[in-house]
């Protein structure tokens, strides 16, 4: 799966997710775009704002005034939640909603420079499995 965004600075969203621990795959990277590889499946592709205009007719919305979508990732441990958010914060991005918690789950979100919304999920599948066998 491919996700597109519109960045208005490449340079400093390439430096953003770089201080969070991501790698950029070079085959996909020039001067309008990178790759960010976010799982064996998963690409989010950061494009400057005029090439990306260049795949839609529509407007580009200011993700700092309105929300279109919410990017979701999971990691290994409510440790690694809090590592990769309390970096995010650290390297440029801004305090989004409130830590989520909840049997089996816990997640906590952040904006990037571009004001996109993204959501760190930490998910114990035993406990939830427990959850549905108990009830």
């Amino acid at each position: 799966m491919f996700v597109n965004l519109p960045v208005a600075d490449l340079k400093t969203s390439v430096d953003f997710f770089t201080a969070l621990g991501f790698e950029f795959d070079p085959k996909f990277t020039d001067e309008n775009a990178t790759a960010i590889t976010v799982g064996e499946n998963a690409v989010v592709m950061l494009l400057v704002k005029g090439f990306f205009q260049g795949f839609t007719k529509k407007e580009i919305t200011d993700a700092r005034a309105s929300t279109e979508t919410i990017i979701a990732v999971s990691a290994d441990s409510r440790e690694d939640v809090d590592d990769l958010v309390d970096k995010a914060l650290a390297s440029g991005g801004s305090a989004s909603n409130e830590p989520m918690e909840g049997p089996g789950m816990y997640g906590r979100s952040f904006q990037d420079p571009d004001g996109h919304l993204w959501e760190v999920v930490y998910m114990d599948i035993e406990a939830m499995d427990g959850l549905r066998d108990d009830g």
